[in-house]
């Protein structure tokens, strides 16, 4: 799926599988640039569409499958939906040889928020906690 996706330039040269119970139950195949969607890296687009297909948003049960070690970004999605394993067949070396270098963002983490490259603003307002109230004293919620 990788090789495919890299060369018919759907997106770059990643693809993932979410497999339950050695069923693939969801697919996905990087397509940031043909969607416009910078999010659309073949890990989320995999986690989305097994979600989608188990009624679910914990894939608990299942294990990820990636042609690439995943970046940031999904390495947070993945711990979201919270798979019970993960492989992945090349590292983020062999992606930053050609040109998908992840590196910065590791680097952007630990710094301060106004010394980050894009900085980030803490704004107060008076009722910033609000809706984390509300959360707390929903007795119906679904937790997460």
């Amino acid at each position: 799926m990788a090789s495919e996706n890299a060369s018919s330039l759907n997106g770059g040269p990643f693809a993932a599988l979410v497999v339950r119970n050695g069923e693939v139950v969801g697919k996905g195949t990087n397509s940031v640039t043909t969607s416009n969607d910078p999010t659309a890296h073949a890990e989320v687009v995999a986690i989305r569409d097994a979600c989608k297909n188990l009624d679910t948003f914990q894939l608990t049960d299942c294990d990820l499958y990636c042609s690439c070690e995943p970046c940031p970004m999904c390495l947070g999605a993945i711990y979201w939906a919270r798979p019970a394993r993960v492989f992945y067949a090349a590292t983020n070396k062999d992606a930053s040889a050609v040109g998908f270098d992840d590196s910065f963002i590791y680097e952007q983490i630990p710094l301060a928020h106004e010394r980050r490259s894009i900085p980030f603003k803490h704004v107060e307002h008076c009722d910033h906690n609000k809706p984390f109230e509300q959360w707390a004293h929903n007795t119906d919620k679904t937790e997460y």
